[in-house]
């Protein structure tokens, strides 16, 4: 160490200054160089993956993202845009595409045509479907109308009335569809015409802003108001016929009937609810115990038909038609009975898709099902992504609204994630021959029970962002639900109700349902199992759309990228979950109605206002809260002082918060509560901030958060949007304006007054 050596300080400048070897300027310089060709090794790397991801046959799954982007601009927008503007533009993008085919821009102009298209889509099937929706609640209204579709719930029915006559005493309002509430057992049978008086609702608006749209989703079903029933329903002679439609629609829903009144022969409570929803599509008559125990669980998705039932009707008939078809050689060695095979499951598959009321998700699991079934009949691959891509775009061009929907984001992402576990190797799990432990546990049932164990645990991750987005909770224990109950949903339930179904016209049926009976019964009981674990009730807070976009992006980047580049959606989706987590909630919510408030107390948790008794509102608040505690929980109104005057309660920075209820309590809650909630006119003079019945029916529900400067306030309508299925408020509040007409204002008298005409002085 003593010696002398290359790299040792061994003497000093003039300065005073070591002297070392190689000198630092080399250091530096041979640094910088390093450094400049890593960075250069890594941007040609970049430019090589961008490259190969750009590569031929590697776009068109990537089109149907670009195109349900551009509606989901659409409905991102704050005004109507004009529909004509948004179809000629994305016509000339297409037209531009097609030009630039050989171009090395080409990516970029299809991934923009595909953008533009999305959004005129959307805009056009809006303006395809536009018609009237009420703006406020009407009493005592008489219609006339064919019944269009009939729903059986736990508590009530339902129905859908196409309106052919209406009279109010109002008068001149005019709707094309309302869905009406009845006493159960007493809706109107389908295809029927029937004479009737409602109260009739304006559609429900979002519950907190940012939460999700019922009257957008009630919009593009053709649906103005919602309402009850008041009185009998009288069945009366239609004064034409009702149209194809409704024939198919009668047609469709007595063969519903038939099948649930055989079940219900058989079978009773949750167990022929869930056999009928299995078959029938018609969910709502399951008890909420069970239904809350199932999607708690993580077996909600075997209750609303979608890609597993699906698939399950249709390989049930695919193979058992082979199996069938091959008891005869002759037709094995000369027919192709392998696609035979096929179409017979693709009729099949179609005849589920229409008994079921061809819901979004089973939409999209049919087309799903016959692209693959087509694959098989022409001799190519089946499961790729290029068939996904397909079926998104065929659902996405008829119903452009599925997009916003969350069984259409749960459903897809779910088989984005298993198509993607299939493309990398799923199906080569226990190909090892050689490996004697590997055999035996593929000959115990190991492959299939990982198998399960992997699809479920990718398809929970996959659609576990828009769980947490639209229903606040997420499924812990959802693998282990599934690898319990689904083995026996697809050997025994879903094999034995199709067995029933073709049973039925021979009366042989009954064993059958009892068949369904017990696989149903093991169901709900690894359900309630499951359900009652320490922690299964996952709940988490409520989160904007914007953290809900960059998971999606990650979600998409992880599945349909090939190169390491598919490791940024990890990234994306670990941003957006902190971004999601640390999301501030409000501070006071305030319904729509002002009958209800919520206030978050000093424990961080809410209390409760109330002069109703809207108990959705009270379990939505609190689920999107992650607060465990039901509407009637007594620590909701821990703090609260009410008394006929109205209600204050202490917010957490220690401010006084009121809801008024009559003028004599203004004095005191001006001079002592920083907001005030009231129905009633306040005085002009009162110090605290108020939030009176104007501002709530003009901007819905409220949602205020403290800050330094006094209260954000963000609004369910916010000023300057105006959208078909949310209106702006009209000034005008003659009776006209009740109904709210997305189609040209009618005429109005334009005659001039007398003193109109008189010269200006």
């Amino acid at each position: 160490m003593a010696g002398g050596g290359e790299h040792q300080t061994r003497s000093q400048g003039r300065a005073g200054r070591a002297i070392t070897w190689p000198p630092r300027g080399a250091v530096r310089a041979d640094a910088g160089d390093a450094a400049e060709r890593g960075s250069a090794f890594l941007t040609e790397k970049i430019r090589n993956w961008v490259a190969a991801e750009a590569g031929p046959g590697r776009l068109l799954p990537w089109v149907p993202v670009a195109f349900g982007a551009g509606i989901a601009a659409y409905f991102a927008v704050d005004r109507e845009p004009v529909a004509s503007v948004a179809a000629v533009t994305a016509l000339a993008l297409c037209v531009a595409a097609f030009f630039a085919r050989r171009s090395r821009i080409f990516p970029l102009v299809v991934m923009l045509a595909a953008l533009s298209a999305g959004f005129a889509t959307a805009a056009l099937k809006t303006a395809r479907v536009a018609h009237g929706v009420l703006a406020r609640p009407m009493f005592s209204v008489t219609m006339k109308g064919f019944v269009e579709t009939r729903d059986e719930r736990e508590r009530t029915d339902r129905f859908v009335l196409r309106v052919e006559e209406m009279e109010s005493p109002r008068g001149g309002i005019k709707l094309e569809r309302v869905r009406l509430s009845v006493k159960k057992g007493t809706a109107p049978a389908v295809g029927s015409f029937v004479e009737l008086k409602a109260r009739l609702l304006p559609p429900l608006s979002p519950l907190r802003p940012g939460s999700y749209d019922f009257g957008r989703d009630m919009y593009f079903q053709g649906i103005g108001a919602s309402g009850f029933a008041m009185g009998a329903i009288k069945t009366v002679e239609a004064p034409r016929s009702g149209g194809t439609y409704l024939r198919y629609a009668a047609t469709m829903q007595g063969m519903r009937d038939a099948i649930d009144a055989r079940i219900r022969s058989v079978l009773s409570g949750d167990n022929r609810a869930i056999a009928t929803a299995l078959l029938t599509g018609r969910r709502d008559a399951i008890s909420a115990p069970v239904n809350d125990a199932m999607f708690i669980s993580g077996l909600g998705h075997v209750l609303s038909i979608s890609g597993y039932h699906m698939a399950v009707v249709a390989g049930v008939v695919f193979f058992a038609v082979r199996a069938l078809l091959a008891l005869f050689p002759a037709l094995t060695v000369t027919f192709p009975i392998k696609k035979w095979s096929a179409v017979a499951a693709l009729l099949a598959a179609a005849f589920y898709l229409l008994l079921s009321g061809a819901e979004v998700a089973t939409q999209r699991s049919f087309f799903m099902t016959a692209v693959v079934l087509i694959a098989v009949m022409v001799d190519r691959r089946a499961i790729t992504f290029r068939t996904l891509a397909v079926a998104a775009m065929i659902v996405l061009l008829i119903a452009p609204e599925a997009l916003v929907h969350p069984s259409f984001q749960m459903s897809f992402a779910a088989t984005l994630g298993l198509v993607a576990l299939v493309q990398i190797g799923m199906p080569n799990l226990f190909a090892s021959p050689d490996n004697a432990q590997v055999a035996r546990a593929a000959l115990w049932g190991g492959r299939e029970i990982t198998m399960l164990a992997l699809a479920s645990l990718v398809a929970g991750f996959a659609t576990m962002p828009y769980a947490a987005f639209h229903f606040h909770r997420v499924t812990p224990y959802g693998v282990l639900a599934n690898l319990a109950a689904m083995p026996v949903v697809s050997v025994l339930v879903m094999p034995a109700g199709l067995l029933g179904l073709l049973a039925m016209p021979f009366g042989f049926d009954g064993l059958f349902w009892r068949l369904m009976d017990v696989g149903i019964g093991w169901m709900v009981a690894v359900a309630q199992w499951v359900a009652a674990l320490p922690g299964a009730i996952g709940r988490i807070a409520s989160f904007g759309t914007g953290p809900l976009a960059v998971m999606s992006a990650g979600i998409i980047a992880l599945g349909l990228l090939r190169t390491p580049l598919r490791w940024a959606g990890a990234g994306l989706i670990a941003l957006a979950t902190v971004w999601a987590l640390t999301t501030p909630q409000p501070d006071i919510l305030v319904a729509g109605d002002g009958h209800t408030v919520a206030v978050r107390g000093k424990d961080g948790r809410l209390r409760l206002m109330r002069t109703g008794k809207d108990a959705f509102l009270s379990r939505e608040w609190l689920a999107a809260d992650a607060d465990m505690r039901k509407a009637i929980d007594a620590s909701l109104t821990d703090g609260v002082s009410c008394d006929t005057s109205g209600c204050v309660v202490q917010a957490a920075d220690g401010s006084t918060i009121a809801l008024t209820l009559k003028p004599d309590a203004f004095a005191d809650d001006c001079a002592r509560a920083a907001v005030i909630v009231t129905l009633r006119q306040p005085p002009t003079d009162c110090a605290a901030m108020v939030l009176d019945q104007e501002m709530l029916r003009r901007r819905g529900t409220l949602a205020l958060r403290k800050t330094a400067d006094g209260y954000a306030i963000t609004a369910n309508r916010p000023r300057g949007v105006d959208r078909p299925w949310s209106p702006a408020n009209v000034e005008d509040e003659s009776d006209v304006s009740a109904v709210r007409l997305n189609r040209p204002v009618q005429p109005v008298d334009a005659t001039p007054t007398e003193s109109d005409l008189q010269p200006d002085d």
